[in-house]
């Protein structure tokens, strides 16, 4: 078979996105042909995509290619995708052609583009909800979502002309675009260039007609509502007359919390954050608050669940960091371990139990986990080539190591990368290499160790990955990860170090070693649990009861996919293995990275300083949650999206509705008439509601905000609409319909409140204190829209949920947190600490006065490699360069030798 497509042709993007799913079922080879190219001799006028089958006939239509490739992978037709099929025929390419048009060659923008498609993407958006499905046509994806993602990949992948109420549209689309066979479709198509890559092609298409219909207004309400079903309507209004009597009993309180058969039982764990570091916005949201959100949201299903996490703490950093600040390894963690308890306590994260690596039991569980390996046959040994000091008497791990790039001649390369190229090295590469604690140089000396046999675990790995990913939860990011290591074949892993800090190794001849952090810091989970209660088995080999959901940025898959499941499926100890492994993309810093030693960037001690409250943190980071892409952290951004979601939108309703509560009827929830309009927003609220259960459930925890959001636009609408503060000055009829409304917009305030509690804890309970919500309403969340608030029920005193962030408050945090309190640091210290004394050349100082410029030393040698790998500013790069060679020339002379002379300068 033969498929020529041509560049900028957006009918290519769908067909190479099917072609994808079918890799391997037939031979295929693919074309690029001109845009005006006859590939078809029987059509009068060019057209691509084409499909030229091995028969010698030819599909020219884009679905009846999609079609042909999704037949050859399997796929059973339906009739619902059909119907979508022809919907795309007729309704949706119509309205996309006008609107790519109108945005690529006339160069329009905004509503002028948007306009002719928004019934179109309004339509897809409510059918995703009222089926209650991720896909167009179920469960899994269909030939109906690639044809239609296809088509409208181009626009969409802009996220101005992605709708934000579409909450629904957006989740499905993202979805997609994560999956590998339809990012390089897109990067095949559209080179980069987004939209504009398709300018040539459309500019030889003649001007399509502008979609025929009633005009779209950007009001959704009355059309989404319109399409309830009147079984629907009577559900909901039936739901609703139960009230608090739906509620079940609350779930007893245990502690510790452990497994109960016959209930769903659920694990969560976040990524143990290394001891040394402090963690920024990017760290916390890719770990910690995703699982705090998910692991509230599973006690409001009154799931039994258990939320755990801690300080990840052996390993070589911890003996760079103790080495730079003269402390030992364990007070290193100590002393970090109370930082990140602080900023996670602040934070508001709900951790049942949070501990640390540096156990006894984390040392149990590991040695018996890895004698287990050893006995089974899936241990090797093998000679490792290691540079080693013999004046620190040890060899030298990677981050110990200095010296010039083999490949670039770049003078400080570390013994793990060179900063300047980027290009990763093995430390016996290194040209002359030198010890950072001592600058003596290294010699290489052979070390053996201890290999973790993966091609040995490969098939069992294969086949628990078979049983596990259908109907899990693993986002796609991790799927890909785990796809390619497999794809690559599985290679054995060293899993000891020649360190000292570290958990020991129990076999002959290696009691000098510890195991590699990256083999045992995942067993810090379990031996977590197990300092928690002594029946921590209960949870960690117990795979039938429990479910294990586990969050992490996408760095961290390799670690939770494959090796942790490889060393426990080769233990044979019947260990619970996650069930969803759920992994974010990176969230940058406005247009770079964070950077600590820089001052870039907002880092979790620093956030309580700003003078914005948790809450809001949390809000503004969940909602850039970096689910299907990198996202970027923006002051201007945070700014615009307090202002607007918060102030504007939801704080804007809760107040309202709570003030005329107050104001028109003393405080007291008013009598409700529900008219047939109210009874169909009690089922629209009731929809939006299921669909947030449904994101939530998927952990699609982004997309369940916006959801939310949605219902709160809507109870802004229903009491703008209604005008209850105009009605309760007029007749009878009027007051009972300013009393309706008022009584039906604060319950919706009141199922906000507890919506908004995974992802806003402390406004959520303030909500509920104003409203006088009462506790059983305040700690379970059914599918179904209760009234929790009848007629009668007396309210507190009501207050404005949030402030306005300010231009100028913004802008000076946005300079404070752009290198601004690296200077302010460096200046401190510059006053606060008086230069080392320089002693006199050919003399030597005390061993302290060196080893104090060496550490010195060694910190303003990391200041400059983090800024030259950010590529800064060469004026800001020069300045720290200078302060090193400063620092460098007192050490020489502090260690009897004359100062290096600056290449290219002849000593006088």
């Amino acid at each position: 078979m033969r498929l020529f497509v041509s560049e900028g042709a957006p009918g290519s993007l769908p067909v190479l996105a099917a072609a994808g799913r079918a890799r391997g079922r037939a031979e295929l080879l693919i074309s690029t042909v001109g845009p005006e190219d006859c590939v078809v001799p029987f059509l009068t006028r060019p057209k691509v995509p084409v499909l030229q089958l091995d028969s010698g006939n030819y599909l020219f239509s884009t679905s009846a290619i999609c079609r042909y490739f999704f037949l050859l992978s399997g796929w059973e037709q339906d009739d619902l995708t059909n119907q979508w099929l022809e919907w795309e025929a007729t309704e949706l390419q119509p309205a996309l052609s006008a609107a790519l048009y109108y945005l690529v060659v006339q160069g329009k923008k905004g509503d002028d583009v948007l306009g002719s498609v928004r019934r179109a993407l309004t339509h897809i958006d409510h059918s995703l909800r009222r089926q209650n499905c991720p896909f167009l046509a179920g469960e899994t994806e269909s030939l109906a979502d690639i044809v239609l993602w296809g088509a409208l990949y181009p626009l969409l992948q802009d996220p101005a002309y992605l709708p934000e109420e579409l909450s629904a549209l957006h989740s499905w689309f993202q979805t997609l675009s994560t999956q590998e066979p339809c990012q390089r479709a897109a990067e095949t198509v559209l080179k980069q260039q987004g939209v504009l890559a398709l300018r040539p092609y459309l500019q030889k298409q003649p001007q399509p007609s502008p979609p025929e219909g009633r005009a779209v207004t950007n009001e959704p309400e009355e059309e989404e509502l319109a399409t309830l079903s009147e079984e629907e309507i009577a559900m909901a209004v039936t739901a609703w007359e139960k009230g608090l009597e739906s509620l079940p009993p609350l779930r007893p309180q245990q502690n510790p919390v452990l497994p109960v058969a016959g209930e769903r039982n659920v694990l969560i764990t976040s990524a143990l954050p290394y001891v040394n570091n402090v963690p920024h916005l990017g760290n916390i949201i890719g770990c910690v608050l995703s699982a705090d959100v998910f692991a509230r949201y599973s006690r409001l299903r009154q799931w039994n669940t258990l939320y755990l996490c801690g300080t990840d703490e052996y390993g070589t950093a911890t003996e760079t960091k103790a080495m730079e600040e003269g402390l030992t390894p364990q007070e290193i963690c100590d002393k970090y371990h109370i930082i990140h308890a602080d900023i996670y306590r602040w934070f508001n994260i709900s951790f049942d139990v949070f501990g640390r690596t540096t156990t006894p039991q984390q040392t149990k569980i590991t040695q018996d986990i890895f004698q287990r390996l050893l006995a089974r046959g899936f241990v090797l040994q093998d000679t490792v080539e290691q540079l080693r000091c013999e004046r620190c008497a040890r060899f030298l791990a990677d981050r110990f190591v200095e010296g010039v790039c083999p490949f670039c001649g770049f003078e400080e390369a570390r013994g793990d990368q060179c900063d300047k190229c980027g290009k990763l090295i093995n430390a016996v590469e290194l040209k002359k290499p030198q010890c950072k604690v001592c600058r003596s140089c290294p010699v290489v000396k052979s070390s053996q160790h201890l290999f973790l046999d993966l091609p040995k675990l490969e098939k069992r790995l294969e086949e628990w990955l078979g049983k596990t990913l259908p109907g899990s939860d693993w986002t796609p990011n991790a799927r890909f990860i785990i796809r390619s290591w497999l794809r690559d074949g599985l290679k054995p892993r060293c899993i000891t170090r020649d360190l000292k800090w570290g958990t020991p190794v129990p076999l002959e001849g290696f009691e000098d070693k510890v195991f590699y952090v990256w083999f045992d810091a995942t067993i810090g989970y379990l031996s977590i649990t197990a300092n928690y209660t002594d029946q921590w088995e209960r949870w960690w080999k117990n795979p039938e009861q429990v479910d294990l959901y586990q969050f992490m940025a996408k760095d961290n898959v390799p670690f939770h996919g494959l090796v942790f499941p490889c060393s426990a499926l080769g233990a044979e100890d019947n260990y619970t293995l996650v069930s969803h492994l759920i992994a974010t993309e990176y969230l940058n810093y406005e247009d770079g990275k964070f950077s600590k030693s820089r001052g870039v960037g907002v880092f979790g001690d620093m956030a309580q300083d700003t003078g914005i409250p948790a809450d809001i943190w949390r809000f503004y980071l969940l909602y850039i949650r970096p689910e299907g892409q990198d996202s970027a952290f923006s002051w201007t951004d945070m700014l615009l999206k307090n202002n607007s979601e918060l102030l504007n939108n939801l704080g804007n309703f809760i107040n309202r509705a709570g003030m005329f509560v107050s104001k028109f009827f003393g405080g007291y929830v008013p009598e409700m008439v529900l008219t047939p309009d109210d009874q169909r927003l009690l089922a629209h609220v009731t929809l939006e509601l299921r669909r947030y259960h449904q994101l939530l459930e998927k952990v699609r925890i982004r997309d369940a905000l916006r959801s939310m959001l949605t219902i709160s636009r809507h109870g802004n609408q229903y009491i703008q609409v209604n005008e209850p503060w105009k009605r309760i000055k007029g007749s009878e009829a009027d007051r009972q319909r300013a009393g309706t409304v008022t009584g039906l917009a604060v319950n919706i305030a009141a199922l906000l409140s507890v919506m908004l509690q995974p992802y806003m804890p402390t406004v959520s309970a303030t909500i509920q204190a104003q409203l006088q919500l009462p506790p059983p309403a305040c700690s379970i969340l059914l599918t179904n829209f209760l009234c929790t608030l009848p007629a009668g029920h007396q309210i507190g005193t009501v207050s404005p949920l949030f402030q306005k962030l300010e231009n100028d408050q913004i802008e000076s945090l946005r300079q404070r947190f752009g290198g601004g309190q690296l200077e302010e640091t460096l200046d401190l210290k510059a006053k606060m600490s008086p230069k080392p004394a320089v002693a006199e050349t050919g003399t030597t100082a005390a061993p302290q006065q060196i080893q104090a410029l060496m550490d010195e030393v060694t910190k303003q040698g990391n200041i400059v490699r983090e800024l030259k790998a950010q590529k800064a500013d060469k004026n800001q790069v020069a300045a720290e360069v200078a302060k090193l060679l400063d620092l460098k020339k007192q050490l020489a002379v502090a260690e009897g030798k004359p100062p290096e002379v600056p290449k290219g300068k002849k000593k006088k």
